[in-house]
Formats: structure tokens, C-alpha cells, sequence
């Protein structure tokens, strides 16, 4: 039986559904979620237009999908960057996630605004909203299971609250720099601010 060399075995095709995702994910980085078309996505994936419906029920339904695969990325992002050193202490690693997130917001403007177009359009679409709503709580889980890891046990603390308050911090930051990024502090100014707050408003011993 002839040898089958690895250039000659066929390669593995993306899926119609990858293909669309991948498609809905340029065109959220070029046109945004609400300039978005079905025709652009179909055009973008070079998918069958009706293929959208098949594997998402509507345009928005992929849209969300792949703001969310999106947003996966960016959240596994985060941890890695706050575990890059696994010895250091839990602010320092809160404080490292931080510096990477205000640093990448330059080259992931597109997403920051196509993520704020759907929450603005998620509140006329019940079907958006609950994926939406699907997706923060997943982010939640993740981003507890950094806070768990990062922690431990420690009395008093809910990771479940810690979580929510850091992604309240990604979102308000993500806002800020979209509409005024100027004004919004850079990673470091942040962590030196936050330092020295801290340490002004621990009584002294």
C-alpha cells in the first residue's frame, strides 16, 4: 500500500458555522454590530446567506456569538496576564490583569464599541438580552475561578462579589476609553493611584 505523505492528506475545512463566526468577527472589527448586515457576514465568511439562520436563528444571534467568542478570548487574556508570575501576591496579579486591559484597549476599540452597540440593542430584544445575560454569567464563573485561585479560602471573602466587581471595573474603564480616551489613566498611573489611596486611607499603627 503506498506511503500517504503529510502534504498529501487533505486538509481540515472550517465549518460553516466557524466559517460565519469568523465572518461576523471581521465584520464587528471593521464595521461594527450595528452596521452589520447578514449580506456582509455571508459575503465576510463566504458562507450560504440562509446558513445564518440554520445555525443561529437570526443575524443578531451570530453577532452575540461571536462578540462572546470574542470576549472569551479577552477574558482568558486577563488571566493569563494576572498569572504570568504564580508567586506573587493577589493585588499584584489584580494589578498586572489591570495594566494589560488598559493596554489593549487601543487595538480592541472595534470590540469595546460593538459590545456597547449590543447592550444598547439588547434592550429591544429579549432573545439578545437573555444570551447577553447567558454570557456575563459564564465571564462571572471564569473570572471566579481566577478569584479562587488567586485567594484561596481566605475568611469573609465571596469570590462571587469580587468577580462582579471586577468586571464592573473592565466595563467602566472600557466606556470611559471610548468616549474620552485622553482622560483615562494608563495602567500604570492606575495602580500607582490606587497604591498610594490605600495607603492613605489605612490608619497608621
Amino acid at each position: 500500500m503506498p506511503n500517504i505523505s503529510q502534504y498529501d492528506r487533505p486538509v481540515a475545512q472550517p465549518s460553516s458555522r466557524e466559517q460565519l463566526l469568523a465572518g461576523a468577527i471581521e465584520c464587528i472589527q471593521t464595521k461594527g454590530y450595528a452596521r452589520t448586515t447578514a449580506r456582509d457576514i455571508a459575503a465576510a465568511s463566504g458562507a450560504n446567506l440562509a446558513s445564518i439562520g440554520y445555525h443561529f436563528g437570526s443575524k443578531e444571534g451570530l453577532l452575540n456569538a461571536a462578540i462572546i467568542r470574542l470576549f472569551e478570548e479577552w477574558t482568558e487574556m486577563l488571566g493569563q496576564a494576572a498569572f504570568t508570575d504564580p508567586d506573587a501576591p493577589p493585588l499584584a496579579r489584580m494589578a498586572r490583569s489591570w495594566i494589560v486591559m488598559l493596554e489593549a484597549f487601543e487595538r480592541q476599540r472595534p470590540l469595546l464599541v460593538s459590545f456597547l452597540e449590543a447592550v444598547a440593542q439588547a434592550e429591544r430584544s429579549d432573545d439578545l438580552r437573555r444570551q447577553m445575560a447567558i454570557h456575563l454569567d459564564e465571564s462571572r464563573d471564569r473570572v471566579v475561578e481566577m478569584v479562587g485561585a488567586s485567594l484561596g479560602d481566605a475568611p469573609g471573602v465571596d469570590p462571587r462579589a469580587v468577580a462582579s466587581f471586577l468586571i464592573a471595573v473592565n466595563d467602566g474603564f472600557a466606556i470611559q476609553w471610548v468616549l474620552s480616551p485622553e482622560d483615562t489613566p494608563t495602567g500604570e498611573e492606575l495602580i500607582a493611584s490606587l497604591g498610594a489611596a490605600l495607603a492613605a486611607a489605612m490608619p497608621a499603627e
